[in-house]
């Protein structure tokens, strides 16, 4: 289990969990599998193909996996029954599958005759994954806060210019973390001020090529997006079109939207009159969106970090100074030391490509931290309660986060989210 643990943290975070198997063979031989992201083979299957390779024989090898194997149909078919018909005799357990839709993994297993131990690393594998369980049991997607901003914190100067704070390979790594979710989520202060797309820019690979714009999916409950591929066009080997994921735009709060803007005019908008950021994200849940990306503005953000639903957050500091420039959090409810919001480095993979710019023989000259909650609570909700939830005040002004990104002249790869 320690093995299975180990190959789980090189997954990404995001709308799925880390999740590692390994496969114990009676030599004391040990191989390793994991999940690599949705749409992805899970960890059991890749796991079991690394067995096979190694010439095991599964027939009278143990099974160990840190999350109950699933048993339902989604992008790839129920791991129960892989290990059922490769004829493991034994599945060692760390944590129960929270979710519904995926659990009964441990008892289809015992059905078919299959010895199955529960229990084993079961604090690790909790806390590996703590902030996914607690985002399953409150019925809301996982939570990346991206914030962009000066060394003193501010995400615009006195006069409220703000473009641009960071660096080009800055941005360009926002797009493909755009491209990596379902949703991008902004406050209606920020639609106003800012009239962002909050779209993942294509970023051809090379001239000619041709950008596939895949678009997860409206305002509906459907869960698989569709594709809409440029007219006309039949792409050789040397111009295999870039896809791109696109994400849902969302707006939080009650104003109207601009009707010529951006958002008012992208039908697949999604518009939430509330300043509950709870009951916002449960409501993008119940639409099919598992993994949203907030990027501003400052009331939004403070309010969604008050409410203890930020399960990620990456920082994009910029190596200057603006002084008396606009903060870019407020209202996070701290009045003391002992009430600070506690973060600590995550070392897990970051799920995003590599970027290219200009200065890229330099390196980017931005600091980017990835955070998780220092404390990371296990979920107490049981299900169908409702969690305690924290709403944000109008601003008095509009916020004036970092605008959305225009296409920047030297734009970078973007990989396809696997959905």
């Amino acid at each position: 289990m320690d093995a299975a643990l180990a190959a789980a943290r090189r997954g990404v975070r995001g709308a799925n969990p880390l999740v590692g198997a390994a496969v114990l063979a009676p030599d004391g031989t040990i191989v390793t599998g994991h999940h690599r992201g949705a749409g992805t083979p899970h960890a059991e299957p890749d796991a079991l193909a690394a067995a096979r390779a190694a010439g095991i024989d599964l027939t009278a090898s143990v099974v160990c996996v840190t999350l109950e194997p699933c048993t339902h149909h989604g992008r790839t078919g129920p791991c129960t029954d892989l290990l059922i018909e490769a004829g493991v005799p034994e599945v060692v357990v760390a944590v129960a599958d929270p979710n519904p839709s995926a659990a009964g993994g441990c008892a289809r297993l015992r059905d078919a005759g299959v010895t199955v131990r529960t229990g084993v690393r079961e604090s690790e594998a909790r806390a590996l994954n703590a902030r996914w369980l607690q985002a399953v049991g409150e019925r809301r997607p996982y939570v990346t806060l991206k914030m962009a901003q000066s060394l003193d914190g501010r995400i615009a100067a006195a006069d409220g210019t703000s473009q641009w704070i960071t660096s080009p390979a800055s941005r360009e790594r926002v797009h493909t973390l755009r491209a990596r979710v379902d949703a991008v989520v902004v406050g209606t202060g920020t639609a106003h001020a800012d009239d962002p797309r909050l779209t993942a820019r294509p970023a051809p690979e090379a001239p000619g090529s041709n950008p596939v714009a895949v678009t997860r999916p409206d305002s509906g409950t459907q869960s698989n997006p569709h594709t809409q591929s440029a007219p006309d066009t039949q792409p050789g080997p040397a111009t295999q079109p870039v896809p791109v994921t696109q994400p849902v735009p969302v707006a939080v709060g009650m104003r109207d939207l601009a009707p010529d803007s951006h958002l008012a005019r992208d039908p697949r908008t999604v518009h939430l009159r509330t300043r509950d950021p709870l009951a916002a994200l449960q409501t993008l849940r119940e639409r099919g969106l598992e993994h949203v990306l907030v990027e501003g503005g400052a009331h939004l953000a403070g309010a969604f970090l008050r409410a203890g639903v930020v399960d990620e957050l990456e920082l994009h500091i910029a190596p200057m100074l603006l002084g008396d420039g606009l903060s870019g959090l407020a209202d996070l409810g701290v009045s003391t030391l002992a009430e600070a919001i506690r973060w600590i480095p995550d070392d897990t993979p970051a799920g995003v490509s590599p970027v290219s710019s200009p200065d890229s023989h330099r390196g980017n000259p931005d600091t980017i931290l990835r955070l998780r909650p220092a404390e990371t609570p296990e979920p107490t909700q049981t299900p169908g309660a409702t969690p305690t939830s924290v709403s944000f005040p109008a601003p008095e002004a509009a916020e004036t986060p970092e605008p959305t990104q225009t296409p920047d002249p030297t734009p970078a790869p973007e990989p396809t989210k696997g959905r």
